[in-house]
């Protein structure tokens, strides 16, 4: 799940493959939540609270939510894939991986959250970690597979 669609035909290609990559080894489905309207007029925190309370209608209280967050647990590509078949999958939940908007998260999202995922101590767009996160999940599945896509 994602605040905003993407500005870039290019990352809307890369997150395609990926979405069609994926669809081999889950059930996965993208989720675009509406732009907030009028956002450049409200504040930060106004902001994000607008775009949580979207969040919050539409995360059912089963599902398992990740947030894409600089503040959240580090992973190497083979822990993180270790971390999905070991905690993700026999949950047996829905698991959500929101990415929030230029701002995060608000306070009542952090608060619902089931676990933090950090990409990098580095910075990237909200747009671009899209493509990011997509390709690291596609290399997980292909790590549990014994696939060759990762290499060590």
């Amino acid at each position: 799940m994602a605040i905003g669609k993407t500005a870039f035909s290019y990352l809307d290609e890369g997150i395609a493959l990926y979405e069609k990559r994926l669809k081999r080894y889950c059930k996965y489905d993208r989720e675009i939540l509406s732009d907030i309207k009028n956002a450049k007029n409200l504040s930060k925190d106004l902001l994000k609270g607008k775009e949580g309370e979207a969040v919050l209608k539409k995360i059912q209280k089963s599902d398992f939510l990740i947030l894409l967050d600089d503040k959240g647990k580090e992973f190497t590509s083979l822990k993180f894939a270790n971390y999905l078949e070991q905690k993700l999958l026999p949950s047996g939940r829905n698991v959500v991986f929101l990415v929030g908007g230029a701002y995060g998260f608000s306070k009542e999202v952090y608060e619902r959250s089931d676990a933090k995922l950090s990409l990098s101590k580095m910075t990237f767009s909200h747009q671009m970690v899209r493509l990011f996160f997509l390709e690291q999940l596609y290399r997980a599945f292909t790590i549990l597979k014994n696939e060759p896509y990762h290499h060590e």
